[in-house]
């Protein structure tokens, strides 16, 4: 068995990515609307909005990672949302949320961000549980909302 690499997305896995959205839309009964332009605008173009990070073993791709960069101004601050974390049923119980989190932490603080933030479905327990494990505290508000600090 081949060892699993995390790495940043190349235009080649998109197509893939693609069907992994529409996988996790449809898991969240949401329609997903992103089509393939709009995915490379967002991950590939000239000024990229996000930064997304594929699991893959082989050739395969089993799962992803979305940041979406946020800002303290007032503070000089940079933070990065864990957007989206998706592993493929077929992939689930062999540790790739873990490596991607590991992953998108250190993708967060190469961009020098102070924190992570990341939200889970209310019902998802065992999200919010991998998330605790991996540092994140909870946050008030609406919704399961987690946040770590960097140093």
């Amino acid at each position: 068995m081949s060892s699993i690499t995390i790495r940043p997305v190349a235009a080649p896995d998109l197509p893939a990515v693609l069907e992994m959205i529409k996988g996790l839309a449809a898991h969240h009964d949401d329609t997903a609307a992103v089509t393939l332009a709009s995915l490379e605008r967002d991950v590939m173009g000239a000024a990229p909005w996000l930064t997304l990070l594929v699991a893959e073993r082989g050739k395969v791709l089993l799962g992803y990672a979305a940041l979406c960069p946020m800002a303290q101004l007032q503070f000089g601050v940079r933070g990065m949302d864990l957007h989206h974390l998706f592993v493929s049923p077929q992939a689930r119980g062999l540790g790739l949320s873990k490596l991607l989190i590991d992953a998108s932490m250190a993708a967060a603080k190469d961009q020098q961000c102070r924190y992570m933030t990341v939200g889970t479905h209310p019902d998802n327990v065992t999200a919010q549980g991998i998330y605790l494990a991996a540092g994140f505290e909870p946050l008030d508000g609406i919704g399961p909302r987690f946040r770590i600090k960097f140093d």
